[in-house]
């Protein structure tokens, strides 16, 4: 039953998720923000969401390696997985903001991270809040150089949700909550109950089964869009969710409840493949064809990827 449990948590995140961000846009109409601030902060806040509650749950049911591992474990998937994944159907081009500012401020968010964890093996309030302060900082910035270069809104933005009643939206809201919260206490029981059987640690889980789980949305949205030949997946798109992910999802979580590190080996391995494979985009961006992304690198990054699962299940 803890794999069924867990199947139902992750069906519930995915429709949960997915309405949240459609009652999220919605409702950012309403408000009349731009089109520009709501793909910038209310999407990615809301996309956000899943990892969010997974781990906010984990840490308050007693299992802080599982919250950690999940973020860990998702950073490690958006790049090496999803982009792998679709930069294998489609080359991506690199644009200068990626080595000016989105680049350097996911490094940051990650050393940060790691330094604070390396320190005392917590994470408490006062280095969640810097971490969320950060990506509040990194968020100013990137709307402040969007308006600079004027830069338009994502193409993906739903224009329909503008004129969604108030009534339905509410209820996606509702729903949305409620398939979240629901989802990742089923994810996390069956997760918990599927290393108590296999005699395999919270972290395995967590950097795996839990982390594929709750970026799932991300892989699909990337994959339909290769597919069509659309340009809604950015690299930068996927380097700020890893930047939300640590400062949003970890930084709202430790200023909650400060985060107990009980497995080491987050630090000793898992943390330290997450900066190589973000450290690697640069190389592969500016070689050997200069900011592009190709099939072959794209292949390097997923066979990573399968690695470091691999890996991690035979340990």
């Amino acid at each position: 039953m803890s794999i069924v449990y867990a199947i139902i948590g992750l069906i519930l995140l995915v429709i949960g998720g997915e309405l949240l961000v459609r009652a999220s846009v919605g409702l950012s109409f309403k408000l009349k923000l731009s089109k520009l601030v709501i793909g910038m902060t209310v999407v990615s806040f809301a996309t956000s969401a899943p990892e969010l509650i997974v781990s906010m749950q984990s840490a308050f049911d007693g299992h802080p390696d599982l919250a950690l591992s999940n973020v860990v474990g998702s950073n490690i998937a958006n790049i090496a997985l999803v982009l792998g994944i679709t930069v294998m159907i489609t080359p991506l081009y690199v644009d200068l903001e990626f080595f000016k500012l989105n680049w350097p401020k996911m490094m940051l968010a990650s050393l940060l991270l790691y330094f604070f964890l390396q320190n005392d093996l917590v994470l408490s309030r006062i280095e969640g809040l810097i971490l969320f302060i950060l990506l509040i900082v990194f968020i100013i910035v990137l709307i402040h150089r969007a308006r600079k270069l004027h830069i338009t809104a994502p193409d993906d933005l739903d224009d329909s949700l503008e004129k969604t009643s108030n009534a339905k939206l509410l209820i996606w809201l509702v729903l949305g909550g409620a398939a979240l919260w629901f989802g990742s206490k089923l994810l996390i029981d069956g997760a918990i109950e599927i290393a108590t059987t296999f005699g395999v640690s919270e972290n395995v889980i967590g950097v795996s089964m839990v982390a594929f789980g709750t970026s799932i949305p991300e892989l699909a949205a990337s994959v339909i869009a290769a597919l069509r030949k659309e340009k809604a997946i950015s690299l930068g798109n996927l380097i700020g969710s890893n930047i939300f992910n640590i400062g949003s999802v970890l930084g709202i979580t430790a200023m909650i409840m400060p985060i107990q590190l009980k497995d080491t080996i987050l630090l000793e391995n898992d943390i330290f493949w997450m900066l190589a494979i973000a450290l690697v985009l640069v190389p592969m961006a500016l070689f050997p064809t200069r900011n592009k992304l190709s099939r072959f690198e794209g292949l390097l990054l997923f066979s990573a990827y399968i690695g470091f699962i691999s890996l991690k299940i035979l340990a």
